[in-house]
């Protein structure tokens, strides 16, 4: 391309914003020097405002156009933001860390392992520790639904086979055994029923504990023999005993839920 004609594009580059005034005024954009050459040489030949302003009217569309598709991060494509689980980063809470190591560390009394594997067969009826309020069916019923959750593991804010909570435990446990809906939480929960002092509990008590320095921040279900249910942060669902220094450190309270 000439030198002049070299010149003039970039004159007509740098002046493109002032195709919308000049539509209006119809006025010249460019140079008369300019026109001359571009009207000459064919590069840009004048055109009237009309034009002008259909062309102008085109790009801009096309801009607002672009503006708006899918590929704009306001609209479309955009990736859904994964709201975090306390429990999508971690299925832990950010105190889990910390009193999964304590339970890990200081959980210095765990039932055996057999007994474990009759209690959750259901050759364990605990009847020594029976609650009189609860109907043999009901208490079957309440160990089946205790026992099949054994081993799921830890998820906060859960409630299913795939990952469950202390007091999701609890609630659905109870919900599923004997038809009584529990609130959702431990706090919540731990104001239910008649407080009991531990040398009185019963099979299906609950059985409260501050592990994360909150009150009832932790809740199980009372089995016999010292030993109770629950959603261990670190080991799920399982079975654990309250002669364990963790958990006997920890201890706050117990309630009867179904009374006589």
């Amino acid at each position: 391309m000439p030198r002049e004609a070299r010149h003039c594009a970039h004159t007509w580059g740098n002046r493109f914003l002032a195709v919308v005034r000049s539509t209006f005024t119809g006025t010249s954009i460019i140079s008369p020097a300019c026109a001359g050459l571009y009207h000459n040489k064919g590069v840009f030949p004048i055109r009237n405002p009309h034009t002008i302003f259909l062309e102008v009217g085109a790009v801009v569309a096309v801009l607002l156009l672009a503006g708006c598709s899918s590929t704009s991060p306001r609209f479309g494509h955009e990736s859904k933001k994964t709201p975090r689980t306390d429990s999508g980063v971690s299925h832990r809470p950010r105190f889990a860390s910390k009193e999964s190591e304590e339970e890990a560390t200081e959980n210095d009394k765990k039932p055996d392992a057999k007994e474990v594997e009759r209690i959750t067969a259901g050759k364990r009826d605990f009847r020594t520790e029976k609650n009189e309020a609860l109907k043999p069916l009901d208490q079957s019923k309440m160990m089946r639904e205790i026992s099949k959750f054994m081993g799921v593991p830890y998820v906060h804010g859960g409630t299913g086979m795939d990952g469950i909570d202390c007091s999701g435990y609890t609630m659905v446990v109870y919900k599923n055994s004997v038809g009584k809906t529990l609130p959702r939480s431990s706090a919540e929960q731990s104001k239910l029923g008649k407080t009991v002092v531990l040398s009185d509990l019963k099979f299906g008590d609950l059985v409260f504990f501050n592990t994360t320095g909150e009150s009832a921040s932790h809740v199980g279900i009372y089995l016999g023999d010292d030993l109770f249910a629950h959603a261990s942060v670190s080991f799920g669902v399982t079975i654990s005993s309250l002669q364990s220094s963790y958990f006997a450190k920890r201890f706050e309270s117990a309630r009867r839920i179904i009374n006589e």
